[in-house]
């Protein structure tokens, strides 16, 4: 019998195809471990990331305080059974699971003040006596107001207090609002939002985010001020303005809420409370105050020489003190802005001095179709400037602001300065 015989070029081949096997075999696997994983994946039902926003503004740190158990995004429904059952009495219980994107609670709509409205929204007493929840004092009141109240009814504010001592950080947390009025009168609805700062200091100010189309906003944002003493929390107030966002004007105020923290203990944990939500409190009908303006006309080299004088008498901005006014200067011709300046802001003053002088080409001969408009405004960081007081002077102004007019026309090159009244803005 012949011996078999192997020659050395077959033994190179095996390790070459043995890896061509190996290097196959690895990408299956991985391959199938990968299809494994998305249908498990593509299995599993979809959570919404229980997220806040974080506010961070003028170098104080506002950050997000972790959500407890009952503010979990995704709870299935018999969690959500046994939670609504161990609602403790007299709390503020806000279902987030039914919630839109906007953070909004689905509701039907239903009339301002019916006992139905209250009910989708807040548990009530049992008949059989076997549930102990029952619903805040302040909105059993509302269901019986007239019909006169509930159209001065600006609706209600829920928020909760809280003061970490061991890191020194007061929290505020603004819930939601409930039965605010309807600032869009075509789509009958708002789009809500809530500034807040902390008086006397006007210094932190903050913001929650807009929701879109709701009479019912639920925030549900918290807001951690670093660095202010416990002892400290008695002298400080906090102001709260609601207002509805406008795209194309300026934002509607809907109300304001006042809340002075004196007498408030803070000592035994988180604080909830709620406030009617009662009108801003406009400026006084005696004025907006005056500003002295001085004008001049150079009919040679056809310009105007507008000097912003004083101002004076101007009211307070709001209930956290005086305004930091400034002026903006507009010039039209026929009814068309061409040129616009303005002054610098003046801090924390009734009566503010500018003495600032801006000159303006005319485009035309003679002023009969130019005129001057002067805004006054109180600069707010952070959010959008009001208008205090406004005054035009041109050929169509009539009073004091017309016989201004005349005269600097009447006497050319003169320079003639006269205190103006200002009028709503």
């Amino acid at each position: 019998m012949a011996p078999i015989s192997t020659s050395r070029e077959e033994f190179d081949e095996i390790p070459t195809v043995v890896g061509i096997f190996s290097a196959f075999g690895l990408v299956f696997t991985v391959s199938l471990f990968a299809w494994i994983c998305c249908q498990r994946k593509s299995s599993k039902p979809s959570k919404t990331p229980p997220y806040k926003f974080v506010h961070v503004l003028k170098g104080v740190d506002i950050y997000p305080e972790s959500l407890n158990s009952k503010k979990k995004f995704g709870a299935d429904e018999k969690n959500e059974v046994k939670n609504k059952s161990a609602v403790p009495k007299n709390s503020l219980h806000l279902d987030l699971e039914k919630r839109d994107l906007n953070g909004n609670f689905p509701k039907t709509n239903l009339k301002a003040g019916s006992p139905s409205d209250l009910e989708s929204v807040t548990p009530k007493l049992s008949s059989d006596g076997g549930k102990d929840v029952v619903s805040p004092d302040s909105l059993k009141s509302s269901t019986s107001l007239t019909s006169d109240e509930k159209q001065e009814k600006l609706g209600t504010l829920f928020l909760s207090l809280e003061y970490n001592f061991e890191k020194k950080a007061f929290v505020v947390n603004i819930k939601e609002a409930r039965g605010l009025p309807a600032m869009d009168d075509q789509s009958m609805t708002s789009d809500p939002y809530i500034k807040m700062m902390i008086l006397p200091e006007k210094k932190h100010k903050v913001k929650t985010r807009v929701l879109r189309k709701t009479l019912d906003p639920a925030f549900d944002e918290t807001f951690t001020f670093y660095g202010i003493p416990y002892t400290q929390i008695q002298e400080l107030a906090l102001h709260f303005t609601v207002l509805s966002f406008d795209r194309f004007s300026r934002d509607d105020v809907i109300g304001e809420v006042l809340i002075p923290l004196s007498g408030i203990e803070l000592t035994n944990g988180e604080m909830l409370m709620n406030r009617e939500i009662t009108k801003r409190n406009v400026r006084k009908s005696s004025g907006r105050g005056e500003l002295l303006i001085s004008l001049c006309y150079q009919s040679t080299t056809n310009t105007l020489t507008v000097v912003v004088l004083k101002a004076r008498h101007l009211p307070k901005s709001d209930v956290s003190g005086l305004s930091d006014p400034y002026v903006k200067v507009n010039l039209y011709h026929a009814k068309k802005r061409i040129s616009k300046k303005k002054t610098h802001v003046k801090k924390c003053t009734p009566n503010a001095v500018f003495n600032e002088l801006f000159v303006f080409d005319i485009p035309c001969e003679g002023l009969e179709e130019i005129s001057v408009e002067f805004l006054v405004l109180d600069s707010e960081r952070g959010s959008q400037n009001e208008v205090i007081g406004r005054l035009v002077l041109g050929a169509a102004a009539e009073g004091a602001s017309g016989e201004h007019w005349k005269e600097i026309c009447d006497y050319p090159r003169r320079q003639i300065a006269k205190w103006h009244v200002l009028c709503d803005g």
